[in-house]
């Protein structure tokens, strides 16, 4: 390279010559020549200069090992109430009453609406008064056959007309029973005007009002009444997740229901503990999940029917590997880690993880027990840079 800056500059020394007298010529040569010279070496050096190898950085590096692990799986729960009861008329008519207010807790037998009884009074009094016609039938037709019967004995009549009594005497007895029954469902459609709360718990929306026309046909119901003195947070589970859930949970081959905590809405934890006490009896064959329940006492009130929250369940590992969150730097919802070489070169690598046990993540795959990762001092790097490696401590442990 050397060589050719320098046969350059001596065939621009011989372009200027040409237009120079021969007095001046040798002069101008030796000047030009070791400017020439003086450029070629300085431009040599330079590029040398820009050609050195990067600087290597010394950077902490630590041994990733496996270790025994605790983590809290979050699971997106939805919470219910104990029950929940769809409040319905089961007589048509209008509302003539509305007894509670939207959100009011109510206790079991407590009056909620009332419906118009005026046209079920009178159906009750038109079946009372069938029963009595029906009664005074039989009266009759008992009357009857007692008034046969001597008759037919001294042979006055044929038995065949008190065969006949008698057979009227029992068709009057049963049209009696009729009535009666018409009465006892005349009563019963009467008594439910009155629509009272089956369970305690808190009223939801109240869609009708007063002067509603209503019916045991409409689709949407008079009220939702939610016993919430116990609440249930159903969530779901893949079939690896339920698999680990079992294998942790299951002593002499009885399953152990573990304990959860509920995290609600504002990411706080729900100051009560529950414990998963339902196991859904199969997968959900459009999703793959299956869906578990955990039950919370829930004595203040503070969660309802329709709540959210997310389900946390502690995990054990025996050996799990362990990797520090500050050595792991995150690229469009992705984590990545620098794993080093034999010889200390530095390549980004894809990791997942299953959940996270104190500062560390717990590591599901990405790369092995063994391997080498910097720790610190991630926003140096670069892809294929080389660094010096500095212990930062040999294993990855719990915290």
């Amino acid at each position: 390279m050397l060589l050719g800056e320098v046969h350059k500059a001596r065939l621009i020394c011989i372009l200027i010559m040409e237009h120079m007298d021969k007095r001046t010529s040798t002069t101008y040569l030796l000047l030009l020549s070791l400017f020439a010279l003086w450029a070629v070496l300085f431009s040599s050096c330079k590029n040398h200069e820009n050609t050195q190898a990067p600087k290597v950085i010394a950077l902490p590096v630590l041994t990733i090992k496996d270790a025994s692990a605790t983590t809290f799986q979050d699971y997106t729960a939805a919470i219910q109430g104990k029950t929940d009861v769809a409040i319905r008329p089961q007589v048509s008519g209008y509302l003539e009453q509305i007894y509670v207010d939207e959100g009011a807790y109510v206790t079991a037998g407590q009056p909620l609406f009332r419906i118009d009884e005026q046209p079920y009074r009178q159906q009750v009094n038109n079946a009372v008064a069938n029963s009595h016609a029906a009664d005074a039938a039989v009266t009759a037709a008992q009357l009857e056959v007692e008034k046969l019967e001597p008759l037919v004995e001294n042979k006055v009549v044929s038995e065949v007309q008190l065969k006949t009594a008698r057979a009227a005497y029992k068709m009057a007895v049963a049209r009696a029973e009729q009535a009666r029954a018409a009465t006892g469902i005349a009563r019963i459609n009467m008594g439910y005007t009155t629509i009272k709360a089956p369970v305690s718990g808190y009223v939801g929306r109240l869609p009708y009002k007063k002067g509603s026309l209503v019916s045991n046909t409409d689709p949407t119901p008079l009220a939702t009444l939610s016993d919430v003195k116990e609440v249930h947070a159903y969530f779901s589970m893949s079939e690896t997740e339920f698999i680990r859930f079992r294998k942790q949970y299951t002593q002499d081959g009885k399953s152990a229901m573990p304990g959860a905590t509920l995290m609600i809405a504002d990411g706080s934890a729900y100051p009560e503990a529950g414990k998963v006490d339902m196991i859904d009896g199969q997968f959900d064959k459009t999703t793959g999940a299956i869906t578990l329940r955990a039950t919370f006492p829930n004595n203040d009130g503070i969660l309802r029917s329709g709540n959210t929250g997310k389900i946390r369940i502690q995990q054990d590992y025996e050996h799990a590997i362990l990797i520090p969150q500050q050595a792991t730097t995150e690229m469009q919802d992705k984590l990545f880690v620098y794993i080093l070489d034999s010889k200390n070169r530095v390549t980004k690598q894809l990791i997942t993880v299953t959940g996270k046990a104190g500062t560390d993540y717990v590591l599901k795959s990405g790369i092995d027990k063994g391997s080498r990762i910097v720790s610190d001092g991630l926003d140096k790097l670069q892809e294929g840079m080389e660094v010096k490696p500095i212990d930062a401590g040999a294993a990855v442990t719990s915290k």
